[in-house]
């Protein structure tokens, strides 16, 4: 290996659904995080690794960042706010297609100006912008958020432009050192893990108005064979209500999301799997630190 490899951590953090999770996907040539237009999609850090000729670069996915209402959000922010410190890099992701906001201030004067790192801002959402010169003013209005000149890219995550000029960028702020993972690894996710994404994915793509953030999915068994996967998941939602509309009529929204998860599911595994789903009523669980606890939201 030359003596000039980097290698380090890079944190991505940015307001919810400005394309963190997209990007990712988009760097790594494979999805390894689930992308929906929901916000909260993504709910924990997950790492995504790139390994080149030149370095490798742990990439840390988090949630998006906004004022926490519950300790939910506590969970949420704390997700982020946590792979601050440990980053060589951060990586400030923001809508390219819009003026900054009163959202992307808050992130710069409560994470970003007390962070140790250098930052990259990276303008997002290019695909979505056809005048120059519009691009350049929304460009601005982010910048003049830092007390200093700070590195640009401009990206869009969806159809890769630009993507090769970010990972140069990227690289060049990373310290010297070896591989911190073997070169064939891209993440650190396990199946069970995985497993429990998809199925979040699922529900989140065929539901819409509250029950996406009230939902929760726990792999309760998953049974590893050479012929086939056996998952055995309960889905928790707050209310009744919700458990209703996630079931659907005899069955049918359940059985939706299940086929969808499975068939992903079986393109991962490269076998059969067999899928079954529960749905189960945990009151105020976004409230409710046990609970939370139970669903592998750890809080602090």
């Amino acid at each position: 290996m030359n003596k000039n490899y980097k290698s380090g951590f890079a944190a991505i953090i940015g307001r919810p659904n400005v394309g963190k999770s997209t990007l990712l996907n988009q760097i790594l040539g494979q999805k390894i995080v689930i992308t929906t237009d929901k916000a909260q999609t993504t709910r924990k850090r997950i790492k995504g690794i790139l390994t080149t000729e030149e370095g490798q670069i742990v990439f840390v996915d988090t949630p998006g960042v906004h004022k926490p209402l519950n300790k939910f959000g506590e969970f949420l922010l704390d997700e982020a706010k946590v792979s601050v410190p440990d980053a060589d890099l951060i990586l400030f992701l923001v809508d390219g297609s819009e003026p900054a906001g009163r959202g992307d201030k808050w992130i710069v004067e409560n994470i970003l100006l007390k962070a140790k790192a250098p930052i990259l801002l990276v303008l997002n959402k290019l695909d979505k912008i056809k005048n120059p010169l519009k691009i350049e003013e929304n460009l601005l209005t982010y910048k003049i958020l830092f007390e200093q000149n700070i590195t640009t890219v401009k990206i869009s995550a969806k159809t890769g432009r630009n993507k090769d000029t970010l990972i140069e960028n990227v690289i060049k702020n990373l310290p010297q050192g070896e591989q911190l993972y073997p070169e064939d690894v891209v993440t650190e996710e396990t199946m069970r893990q995985v497993a429990q994404e998809i199925i979040r994915e699922k529900i989140l793509i065929n539901t819409k108005e509250e029950i996406p953030h009230s939902v929760a999915v726990l792999i309760e068994k998953y049974e590893e064979t050479e012929k086939i996967d056996r998952i055995y998941a309960s889905i928790y939602c707050e209310q009744k209500s919700q458990k209703g509309i996630l079931i659907g009529k005899n069955g049918s929204l359940l059985k939706i999301i299940g086929t969808q998860a499975r068939l992903e599911l079986e393109e991962i595994v490269g076998k059969k799997v067999y899928l079954e789903l529960n749905v189960k009523i945990e009151k105020d669980w976004r409230k409710n630190n046990k609970a939370l606890k139970n669903l592998g939201y750890e809080t602090k």
